[in-house]
């Protein structure tokens, strides 16, 4: 199968996980990777072995088919934009947008222009959560009746050295952490129905505790502890909670409950970790993985679908109706704080197709 060019823009923290991951698909032909900052670029450039090029370079290279923004969230639209009216198809980090004004924007002009679209995470790809999937579709758990949700942590201040945007419009722990549970939901369960939430910001400051700028105060411009219920079209009531205000807990991160079974679903920050079942009436017992992924770190998964997808004609799954869905419900958990309604999901976007073959031997996923 032909190989499809990738242009990078954005050399951030996460971009060296991509740029490692990618190595592994075949399909992924990096023909250049390019950041304002020129030095980041060339450093990232120097060790992955890929070329460092400028952004007007990757967008007019006519053999690269899909731009890769790893930008920071408030630039992924923008970037995006740019990288559609190049003609390339594109494909970001999470969230699609930070706000589902700016997504829809992107979304609409994606179907103008006859291009693709894609956004992270592709974590629900991995072979925890399609063992999940599968699980759950064979009925195991019965009729699906509910599930609870959980990250939260003290803060990223703690660790990222360049913390401050988590706590800027288009930040926060539901914008931020937000997306790899509620996408890993959508695929469990289906798509969102309706919303309602509360969402606080106890502290107006965070302190750096991390290297460079440990000791420097960040103001807090978006709510840091959400907590809500999604109903979901298949009849599922499940809870969440997201926070950077939180010091430890016991919650697992995904608990699913139906009328037969409930199962313990792996952290969705991660493609693999263990699955565990209790069926009414026994006890929680690990099942065998039976889907690929789930043994390393395949950020980019969804990228190397992507293409697939573009070669075989066919949908791709980490796509943009599922991201902007995932947008619009992330957002609602706001809009329901702030009015205090269920707020309503407007969005239609379809479970992605399981995934339960390699896209790296060849043996496709339909």
């Amino acid at each position: 199968m032909e190989r499809v060019g990738i242009g990078i823009i954005g050399c951030g923290n996460i971009s060296g996980a991509y740029l490692k991951a990618m190595a592994s698909f075949p399909i992924l032909d990096i023909r250049g990777i390019a950041d304002l900052n020129r030095s980041l670029a060339e450093a990232k450039a120097a060790e992955f072995n890929v070329p460092a090029k400028n952004i007007d370079e990757l967008l007019a290279d006519p053999k690269i088919e899909v731009i890769v923004n790893l930008t920071i969230p408030k630039a992924h639209v923008a970037v995006g934009l740019q990288a559609l009216e190049a003609g390339k198809h594109t494909y970001s980090e999470k969230p699609l947008g930070i706000s589902f004004v700016e997504g829809k924007k992107l979304a609409e002009a994606a179907k103008a222009k006859n291009l693709r679209i894609g956004a992270a995470p592709d974590t629900f790809l991995g072979g925890g959560h399609q063992t999940a999937r599968a699980l759950i579709d064979k009925g195991v758990i019965g009729q699906p009746v509910g599930g609870t949700a959980t990250f939260m942590c003290p803060g990223h201040e703690r660790w990222h050295p360049n913390p401050a945007f988590y706590y800027e419009v288009g930040g926060g722990p539901m914008l931020d952490m937000g997306p790899y549970y509620i996408t890993d939901l959508l695929n469990l369960f289906g798509p969102v129905a309706q919303v309602a939430g509360f969402a606080i910001a106890p502290r107006k400051e965070r302190i750096i505790t991390s290297e460079p700028h440990s000791g420097e105060h960040i103001p807090v411009h978006v709510p840091t502890h959400v907590v809500g219920i999604m109903a979901f079209a298949n009849g599922a009531v499940v809870q969440i909670g997201m926070s950077f205000d939180v010091a430890g807990h016991k919650h697992v991160p995904l608990e699913l409950y139906g009328t037969e079974g409930t199962l313990i679903v792996p952290d969705p920050n991660h493609f693999g970790g263990e699955v565990q079942l209790l069926k009414k009436g026994g006890s929680f017992e690990p099942q065998e993985l039976t889907a690929p992924y789930a043994d390393g770190n395949y950020r980019s998964l969804g990228v190397a679908d992507l293409a697939h997808a573009i070669r075989s004609n066919r949908p791709h799954r980490a796509n943009g109706s599922l991201a902007l869905h995932v947008l619009e419900v992330m957002e609602a958990f706001h809009a329901a704080s702030e009015t205090g309604r269920t707020v309503t999901i407007a969005t239609e976007t379809e479970r992605p197709a399981p995934l339960s073959d390699s896209l790296i031997n060849g043996r496709l996923g339909k």
